[in-house]
């Protein structure tokens, strides 16, 4: 497995829950694809996660994978909360449904079709990447359109 792929992955929503989007930058090979997408009536959160997911999902063949993100929502469900909530069938420590689980399920059997590592980068701080994922979720959010493109 060669496909060495470097993804940042941000999301936005104006209110909460309101309108919201997602975008992701991916870099490989020397090459740079842009995705976003569009959502009525959604969460940040759930925008965080659906862009790790299309990040994922528009990949055509196992890869190995660096996904950058901003949300410590993301990091700690998919490194840490993730496992015991599948021990747990889907429950968290106080027994409650997980939020978002629909999502939780996806971003976890896409997770595994990789060899995915994450890291965290801090929101808004001159992160190249973070700053085009963030921008090309607002601009999904303006747009009302999921777009993927060179």
């Amino acid at each position: 497995m060669k496909n060495n792929i470097i993804i940042y992955t941000d999301g936005a929503c104006k209110g909460n829950p309101g309108i919201g989007g997602w975008g992701a930058i991916l870099n490989y090979s020397g090459n740079s694809k842009s995705i976003y997408g569009y959502e009525e009536n959604t969460t940040n959160n759930r925008m965080e996660l659906m862009a790790a997911i299309k990040s994922l999902a528009v990949l055509k063949n196992k890869s190995n994978v660096i996904i950058y993100t901003d949300s410590k929502y993301l990091m700690d469900g998919i490194n840490t909360w993730i496992h015991s909530w599948k021990k747990n069938n889907w429950k968290t420590a106080n027994n409650k449904d997980v939020k978002n689980v629909d999502l939780w399920k996806m971003i976890d059997k896409l997770n595994s079709s990789h060899v995915v590592e994450w890291k965290w980068v801090k929101g808004h701080s001159g992160d190249m990447g973070n700053e085009t994922a963030d921008s090309l979720a607002n601009l999904a959010i303006i747009n009302k359109e999921e777009k993927f493109y060179e």
